[in-house]
């Protein structure tokens, strides 16, 4: 799976994420956690294309690492 393949995945992910809170919201079945499953579920997308640009080998694999927790807290807030 190439880069361009998990950023426009990370990408309509984050896009998901951010309908799901939105119907939450309209449907008045905002969680306390919807604030956080936003935060979580949008952030991976970002750290994705964050670890495009890394100044190193070393940052983009420490970009990738934060971004794959961030995925396990959106699984858990899932």
């Amino acid at each position: 799976m190439g880069s361009d393949t998990v950023r426009e995945l990370s990408y309509k992910f984050a896009l998901r994420i951010i309908i799901l809170v939105k119907i939450l919201q309209e449907e008045k079945k905002e969680y306390i956690f919807s604030k956080q499953l936003m935060k979580s579920g949008t952030a991976i997308g970002a750290l994705v294309r964050e670890a495009q640009f890394a100044e190193s080998s070393a940052d983009f694999i420490h970009k990738l690492s934060i971004a794959l927790k961030e995925a396990n807290e959106t699984e858990y807030w899932l």
